[in-house]
């Protein structure tokens, strides 16, 4: 089993140097300076056990990558750049290539699906960071990362165990599960703070309450949408103490994706697939979600207008959502 995988960036990133450190044949797609970095020194990963460079092959397209009859492509962009990807995707790759989405949101699934007959997802719980070009961090040790997968919409088959095997091989936690969305929409309700966290910062107070504004009306809408979700206490059940995450020299700024977005200016941010899952869900059943459309409106233009981190003072959101 050949892996390519299309976004090197934290989670594409760490993973394919550790699949390649495992003995795997592994092809990175990236862009821009990283591309350029990765090619010319590989990648940089860092993480609490120290610092490695790993000489990973990178290609700037799935054409110039090339995808074989037993490569898996596993898609790890953020879901604004999904439907691009596909499109790049499907001129040199067959349909029953096996696509994965290591992803957060729940849309990208469906997207793929239309291209591709063999769709698989993935629960990422993975603390990771890219903020320079050629450098990626895994945040988290021994085990830097939990990825149960299974097929799309729903089963379990010998790919999603094959890869499932050879993640664990990688050295993350990793089981092939028959009902991923559920674990799925249960992760989406977890990354509704993402937002607020770029847009406020780190901390408790006024940006905690604001996140648990966002996570009711998530939760509420998946309800009125009849869609079944794993519950919280299973989840954490899962998760237990798998992930670990001291401190280390050169450790990135705090934060998630949505963060790291802000903090390399890339003029998008993936809100409008996170927050915007849950306004969409609640307009086609009659339940309002402002709060998640508040944040959503105001994470996107904070990307767009290359603002930094933490540039609306929680308390200031806070008082718009009470009014």
């Amino acid at each position: 089993m050949a892996f390519v995988i299309y976004g090197a960036g934290a989670v594409g990133g760490v993973l394919g140097a550790r699949l390649h450190s495992a003995g795997f044949d592994v092809r990175l797609i990236a862009r821009g300076a990283h591309l350029s970095a990765i090619r010319s020194g590989g990648v940089r990963l860092e993480s609490p056990e120290g610092a490695t460079t790993v000489p990973v092959p990178a290609y700037g397209s799935p054409a110039e990558a090339g995808v074989g009859p037993d490569d898996v492509v596993l898609l790890t962009m953020k879901s604004q750049d999904t439907p691009a990807a596909l499109d790049a995707l499907r001129l040199v790759a067959s349909s029953t290539t096996p696509v994965v989405c290591l992803q957060n949101g729940v849309a990208n699934e469906r997207l793929a699906l239309r291209l591709f007959s063999h769709v698989y997802g993935v629960c990422v719980m993975f603390p990771a960071a890219h903020i320079e070009p050629g450098v990626v961090q895994a945040r988290s040790a021994p085990v830097p990362g939990l990825l149960d997968l299974g097929r799309y919409p729903g089963g379990v088959d010998e790919t999603a165990r094959s890869v499932a095997a050879a993640f664990s091989k990688a050295g993350f936690v990793s089981e092939a599960r028959d009902d991923i969305m559920r674990w799925k929409y249960r992760k989406l309700i977890m990354n509704l703070g993402n937002a607020v966290t770029a847009l406020c910062g780190t901390g408790s107070g006024p940006a905690a309450q604001v996140t648990e504004l966002l996570r009711s009306e998530g939760e509420a809408v998946l309800a009125a949408a009849g869609i079944d979700v794993v519950d919280d206490e299973t989840d954490r059940a899962r998760r237990a103490d798998l992930l670990r995450t001291p401190a280390f020299e050169g450790q990135a700024p705090e934060g998630g994706s949505s963060v790291q977005s802000l903090l390399r200016g890339t003029d998008t941010i993936e809100a409008d697939h996170l927050n915007g899952e849950i306004v969409l869900l609640g307009r086609l059943h009659g339940v309002p979600a402002p709060a998640n459309e508040l944040v959503r409106q105001l994470a996107v233009v904070a990307a767009r207008e290359r603002r930094a981190p933490g540039s609306v003072p929680a308390t200031d959101l806070l008082a718009r959502l009470a009014a």
